[in-house]
């Protein structure tokens, strides 16, 4: 068992997006997303599930080329898809990726 505190993980800059994965294992990994306002994570085709929880601020969210709005303590879960973010007035994220072949 392992618990972290989501307030205190440091956040790297999208380019250096590996530093921020704070679990590991060959089933699933989950990181913190940080996007400052107007900030961008372009579009990505994800072979995993993924999940995103908001712990605060807002976001949009682009899966498939469907748009949705994600606000504080919102969940969004998508099979493997064409997926990109982007930042209202900032966000802190939870992300998580589970493996499709399990």
């Amino acid at each position: 068992m392992k618990i972290f505190n989501l307030d205190s993980i440091e956040v790297f800059p999208y380019k250096d997006r590996d530093k921020n994965v704070f679990f590991n294992s060959k089933e699933f990994k989950t990181r913190i997303i940080s996007l400052s306002a107007g900030e961008h994570i372009p579009e990505c085709e994800m072979a995993s599930y993924v999940v995103f929880i908001v712990i605060e601020g807002e976001v949009n969210v682009k899966v498939n080329g469907y748009e949705a709005k994600l606000s504080k303590n919102q969940c969004l879960i998508t099979e493997p898809a064409l997926i990109s973010m982007s930042s209202i007035n900032g966000a802190r994220i939870v992300g998580i990726q589970i493996s499709k072949n399990l």
